[in-house]
């Protein structure tokens, strides 16, 4: 199992100290090399969710299986090892260093771990298919291009799950097809886990396997 959930909740306290639930998860689970969307409203839990999942924020309580480890029993220092080496995050604001090419952002990828592989950086990006721009700067590609970079740098380090959240919010409807394409098939054709978080129905419906956050977050704990 890729990812596994169980009993997990978490909560989050009003100004006036009362609790706020945020999640409240039964039984969520993503099988290896499987592609699964997520959606939901604004403000419904998704990212808190794929917080939790990455392990930047830790639950109240529960289970968080990411490739056969607990990662609620993980140290800090162990924990933000684990996510750089098995966890690949696609950021719907990219997250790009500016003074840094595109190899150079791939690269960067890479020293979270002991894994730091030039050849496979380039790789990455002639697969996305900007081998034509390994040495231009974020400021010199267009905004489908910048989301590109940031999908090879996800997969840098050879994750076992990817997590994307929205990753097509910040591109126009022309290039949406394009990049979720391109997220896809660099999953697939990298025996890599998708779990893709979205408020659009239009993106969603391209995946075989689409679950509501509601269906298994319970009503009464949705933010």
């Amino acid at each position: 199992m890729s990812l596994l959930l169980q009993d997990v909740r978490k909560s989050y306290r009003e100004p006036d100290g009362s609790p706020l639930p945020v999640l409240n998860i039964a039984r969520f689970e993503v099988k290896p090399a499987e592609q699964v969307a997520l959606i939901g409203q604004s403000g419904g839990g998704k990212t808190t969710l794929l917080n939790v999942i990455s392990g930047i924020t830790s639950p109240d309580s529960g289970l968080v299986q990411v490739d056969g480890v607990d990662i609620t029993r993980l140290h800090e220092v162990s924990r933000d090892r684990f996510r750089a080496e098995r966890i690949g995050i696609v950021f719907q604001t990219f997250n790009l260093l500016p003074a840094f090419s595109a190899l150079e952002n791939v690269l960067l990828g890479m020293t979270f771990s002991s894994r730091v592989d030039r050849k496979y950086a380039r790789n990455l990006l002639e697969q996305v298919g900007l081998s034509h721009r390994l040495n231009h700067r974020p400021g010199q590609l267009s905004v489908g291009e910048q989301q590109r970079v940031s999908v090879a740098r996800a997969l840098a380090n050879r994750p076992k799950l990817m997590l994307a959240d929205e990753p097509t919010a910040s591109v126009d409807m022309a290039h949406q097809d394009t990049i979720l394409s391109l997220l896809r098939t660099a999953c697939s054709e990298n025996n890599v886990s998708l779990l893709l978080v979205t408020h659009s129905p239009e993106v969603s419906s391209q995946f075989e396997r689409v679950e509501e956050l509601t269906a298994f977050n319970k009503p009464e704990a949705a933010a």
